[in-house]
């Protein structure tokens, strides 16, 4: 397995650092072979520790999004998840407010990558326990379980080439 996040400023149509805590949600997801709702818009630059920095541009962000629920037509479920760092720059217009209000729009602020991922699976992360293992049906225990397969998978795929090679 290989992954690769991008942590840099970069001022492309999708990618930047405004969107790296979305590639590490795409990457738990299909570790831990968990859909992430489509309902829900990410943003937020996330740092080596897991935690949420703010972005620029949140108000327009927000606004876009409920734009286009809107025009698809709002279901109660749509939303954003946004750092809880930008929520004291929100500005958003009131049709935006009233949607929030009514509950018909969501805003989500998330401190770290483990509430974030809460929030697009509906699963918990769950705690690392004294022994080093996570609570059963839990993201971090499906993404663990995941990673020790493909460890596995690999060690074994080494083994059965070194043999490969010794019957030469």
């Amino acid at each position: 397995m290989s992954a690769s996040i991008c942590f840099e400023q970069s001022y492309g149509e999708v990618d930047g650092d405004s969107a790296s805590s979305s590639e590490i949600y795409a990457i738990l997801s299909s570790l831990a072979d968990i859909p992430i709702r489509q309902d829900i818009a990410v943003t937020g630059s996330v740092n080596q520790k897991g935690e949420i920095q703010p972005i620029g541009g949140v108000n327009l962000k927000i606004e876009g999004f409920y734009d286009v629920c809107r025009a698809h037509g709002l279901t109660g479920t749509q939303g954003v998840i946004i750092p809880a760092l930008n929520v004291p720059d929100l500005m958003l217009r009131k049709d935006v407010i009233q949607s929030v209000q009514e509950k018909k729009f969501h805003i989500y602020s998330v401190n770290a990558i483990d509430e974030g991922i809460s929030i697009l699976t509906g699963l918990e992360t769950g705690l690392m326990d004294e022994t080093g293992s996570y609570p059963v049906s839990t993201i971090n225990h499906l993404v663990n379980e995941k990673l020790k397969e493909l460890a596995k998978n690999y060690k074994e795929e080494k083994t059965d080439e070194s043999e490969e090679k010794k019957g030469k």
